[in-house]
């Protein structure tokens, strides 16, 4: 269904306002009143994993909540969007970028592209999310954190879960999630 092009650009604005609240808060949790509540938000991590979060109120607690609780301190500038106004799509490039920085002054940051696609599902609210991102250079940079002791504590404790082979809650094997990553 065909949105007028004058929503759905108020609605990407909308976004990056409460994308930067939601970084300086280091809250991300107020972003899932801008989902319907039957929306779903994924992504893939990897050959063997993939995350999928089912309706408002997971999105807000895992995606928003437990995904980026760890990740205090980091900010995601985008840096082109890009809009459908026949299909109601929405496609935002973005950095993952720490404030943390290095010895040399320069911050850690994820190399590669970064993204989200939107569905559009009215009343300034999406009905569909999938990231992706280049999960190589996230783990490069996440070790390269680790060395130099430059994780936050949040991080580490994800990290950890992880590494002890604990599947995080919103965490699939490839195909096994309660909504495939390409399903509308």
């Amino acid at each position: 269904m065909p949105y007028p092009r004058a929503e759905l650009e108020e609605m990407v604005e909308r976004w990056l306002a409460i994308n930067k609240e939601c970084e300086k808060n280091l809250n991300w949790e107020p972003m899932a009143d801008l989902y319907t509540d039957d929306a779903t938000y994924g992504w893939n991590v990897g050959p063997n994993d993939e995350f999928m979060a089912v309706g408002k109120d997971e999105i807000r607690e895992l995606a928003l909540g437990s995904e980026m609780s760890g990740l205090g301190g980091w900010v995601y500038p985008y840096q082109h969007v890009l809009i459908d106004d026949v299909k109601g799509e929405i496609m935002g490039l973005w950095k993952q970028v720490a404030i943390a920085k290095r010895d040399d002054g320069s911050h850690y940051e994820v190399a590669g592209l970064g993204g989200s696609w939107f569905v559009y599902g009215g009343d300034f609210k999406w009905k569909w999310q999938r990231d992706f991102f280049d999960v190589g250079n996230a783990t490069a940079v996440f070790m390269e954190m680790i060395k130099h002791d430059k994780l936050t504590e949040g991080m580490q404790k994800r990290l950890e879960r992880a590494m002890a082979g604990e599947r995080l809650p919103g965490h699939f094997g490839h195909g096994e999630a309660p909504v495939g990553l390409w399903e509308r």
